[in-house]
């Protein structure tokens, strides 16, 4: 099982929200390169780096994170806004995946072109969601569909990458959602587990349903979890 932590920037910044809450702020680092280089050196596989400035359509961080992608050797994968497609094809030139969630929801047809044009195994897929019922537009809104049937619909058309994130769990440090992972996990794709991470135990629980992989957020920015330890038990 990967150990993926994430990088939330928000102008220029390192940054943590509550449930994607703008006014729920705390900023870790004036750095993010800083980070990037510190959880690559403690054991990282892959780094997970969130515009949150795109997210919520306030500005953008792209150049920042290419600056990243230039000081680290691990694979990036980039979230966050990603609603345009000259702006995806810019971060394809130099992150190793993207994640999409309001566009995989409300343009699917886009998403199946680009998949065709990049690989689908570079396309991931984000279902953020709020009791099985995903949401889009930084958790603003629905999207009409649940968990279970996005997984479906999108694995049919090839894809096979999916970030599992339960809003309700994000920065709650109130431990994963297993019911809905183990939904997830059972459908034979690869699915990368967010949100609710609150000690070691949690990544053993994550493991046992079969989780490609696991982002590390406040948990490890809080000290309450390591690489190390996660690593370990993955």
């Amino acid at each position: 099982m990967k150990i993926i932590p994430a990088i939330d920037l928000m102008d220029g910044q390192v940054v943590r929200l509550v449930q994607g809450k703008p006014e729920n702020k705390t900023v870790y680092s004036n750095n993010p390169q800083e980070i990037a280089k510190k959880w690559e050196k403690q054991g990282a596989d892959m780094l997970h780096v969130v515009d949150l400035d795109a997210t919520l359509q306030l500005g953008t961080n792209l150049k920042l994170i290419e600056q990243i992608t230039k000081e680290i050797s691990i694979p990036i994968q980039i979230a966050g806004g990603l609603r345009d497609e000259s702006v995806i094809a810019t971060a394809l030139d130099f992150a190793d995946r993207i994640v999409l969630g309001t566009l995989a929801f409300k343009e699917k047809n886009i998403v199946i072109k680009l998949g065709e044009k990049f690989g689908q195994e570079r396309l991931v897929i984000s279902a953020d969601h709020v009791d099985g019922n995903v949401v889009i537009n930084g958790w603003t809104s629905e999207a009409g569909i649940s968990l279970l049937d996005a997984i479906r619909d999108y694995s049919k058309n090839k894809f096979q990458e999916f970030l599992i994130t339960n809003v309700s769990r994000d920065g709650m440090l109130q431990g994963p959602d297993l019911q809905n992972l183990v939904v997830a996990c059972a459908q034979n794709v690869n699915v990368i587990a967010s949100g609710g991470i609150s000690k070691p135990s949690d990544i053993s629980d994550v493991k046992k349903c079969n989780a490609y992989g696991v982002i590390l957020g406040k948990a490890l920015y809080e000290g309450k979890i390591t690489i190390e330890e996660a690593k370990k038990l993955a």
